[in-house]
């Protein structure tokens, strides 16, 4: 059944059922998904809602209402049909050929008033083909966690799918990582696409290069709509997917973030944050820090991730090859280093302060300030706050002044790659400030208004996680978790 044959849903009063749902995916036919239907619930309690999404799709929040929300992303009527996508994937580099969406479904397809393309995907919706023998459903804390996750990456400036609702379903669910029974949600994922790395690899691996330029070819029209009409779109397409794919990871390092499980399975296509799992924010700078309880060998730890986003983006090739030039692609591929480096610069030299610095001496002001949190191990995040919380234009007199009001660093003397990361800041902000605003005070001025938006004092950090989540647990009491929110919607 069509979307157009749905019964009711042209006289729907639901917002979200007359939306203009477009069949983009659905279109391409049944080679890359299976349709399936909803779960059941015995209960529906709307708790999270993004009403800043909803404007994107021209829906009014103050119109909108709760049971909107619930009819349409909790019990889902009038909406068909729903499609769980067909994925195969490397993970913790063994390619597992049993994959699939095993917990959700691609709702429906959007375009925004940006005039892309967005889809809404589901998490914990219940079983489908690729369930392999699980009951298809999300915990609530994982709902809790990917909420939080989505709003914070955004907010730090990080590309990443967010999540458009969250509503707990009255299940009890056992899981061998939370005390269970636990209580389940099913949220409604919005992203500019699900298809994955691994989609490709499937077809791949039955030996399909027809389905795969028919899907390469969507994606380049509906995601890569500048280069659709270019002769050599395929080799293009994939020297972009590698520059978004460098410039993703470089964010998630700047951010402290540790995607947890980079399986090819969770890359998308697009080059955009999502099925993050486990993840963690670092609490202080770790190259070994590992987000995941069963990354036993720590493949997936945090200074590990360049490497390995690299290293599925040369795996892609491999269903690739069949359409694209394999010197096109090695080619492509050799400039990650360089994409990563630049924008991963760019965004350090923000939470220093500095935006769009060209001075001979950034990279040893880099160098210096990455030794010192590695060898001091105060709070990654802590630091960077307490640059923003202390800065003073007095910092430009003398070294000594430099981070002189924070409790975290040492004491002149006591440590010298941080004597020499003072005597370098401070020579870096008079040359900055004398070269943008020949001396003036408006130098300082931009520069703590870069430290204020690059450097948020609220981080989400497994504690601050636990300390919000124990009230909901214990008490059902979820006033912290929008204030949780509110917090890091509001950069304070």
């Amino acid at each position: 059944m069509t979307l157009a044959e749905t019964p009711n849903y042209k006289n729907s009063s639901n917002p979200f059922l007359t939306l203009n749902y477009e069949s983009a995916l659905e279109s391409l036919g049944g080679d890359y998904y299976d349709e399936v239907v909803a779960a059941e619930f015995p209960q529906h309690l709307l708790r999270w809602r993004n009403d800043q999404l909803l404007p994107r799709f021209g829906l009014d929040p103050q119109v909108v209402k709760d049971e909107d929300f619930i009819t349409a992303f909790g019990k889902f009527q009038g909406r068909k049909p729903l499609l769980a996508l067909r994925y195969h994937g490397y993970q913790f580099g063994e390619y597992n050929g049993q994959l699939g969406d095993g917990r959700g479904f691609l709702y429906g397809q959007v375009r925004a008033n940006d005039g892309e393309l967005y889809d809404f995907g589901t998490k914990g919706s219940g079983r489908t083909p690729y369930s392999r023998g699980g009951d298809g459903m999300l915990t609530l804390k994982g709902g809790v966690r990917e909420v939080l996750a989505a709003e914070a990456l955004h907010y730090l400036g990080v590309r990443t799918s967010r999540c458009l609702s969250m509503i707990e379903t009255g299940l009890p669910l056992w899981r061998g990582d939370e005390p269970s029974p636990t209580r389940s949600s099913v949220m409604i994922r919005m992203s500019k696409s699900h298809i994955r790395f691994g989609t490709f690899e499937r077809l791949h691996y039955f030996q399909r290069p027809d389905l795969t330029q028919k899907l390469l070819d969507h994606v380049i029209e509906q995601y890569y709509r500048d280069l659709s009409t270019e002769q050599d779109k395929y080799a293009l397409f994939y020297a972009q997917l590698v520059k978004r794919v460098a410039e993703l990871v470089a964010q998630w390092m700047a951010a402290g973030f540790c995607h947890a499980v980079l399986n090819t399975d969770n890359m998308s296509i697009t080059g955009e944050s999502f099925d993050y799992g486990p993840y963690a924010f670092i609490p202080t700078y770790d190259p070994y820090f590992i987000a995941a309880y069963f990354d036993y060998s720590g493949r997936y730890c945090y200074s590990n991730q360049p490497i390995i986003c690299k290293l599925n983006l040369e795996m892609l090739q491999e269903p690739f090859k069949a359409i694209i030039d394999k010197g096109d692609m090695e080619t492509a591929l050799a400039r990650f280093d360089e994409y990563y480096q630049a924008e991963y610069s760019s965004l350090m030299l923000k939470k220093l302060g500095f935006g769009d610095l060209q001075h001979p001496q950034a990279e040893e002001l880099l160098n210096l300030t990455i030794q010192f949190l590695k060898d001091s191990q105060v709070g990654y995040h802590q630091f960077f706050y307490d640059m923003a919380r202390t800065f003073s234009s007095k910092w430009r007199d003398e070294p000594g002044f430099v981070m002189n009001s924070s409790d975290i660093v040492p004491v002149p003397g006591a440590s010298g790659i941080f004597d020499d990361w003072c005597i370098l800041y401070h020579k870096i902000l008079n040359d900055f400030d004398s070269d943008v605003y020949d001396g003036g005070s408006c130098g300082t001025d931009l520069i703590a208004q870069t430290l204020a938006v690059h450097n948020p004092k609220t981080v989400l950090l497994r504690p601050v996680i636990e300390s919000i989540w124990e009230p909901i647990a214990q008490e059902d009491n979820w006033q912290p978790f929008y204030e949780l929110i509110q917090a890091i919607q509001s950069r304070k």
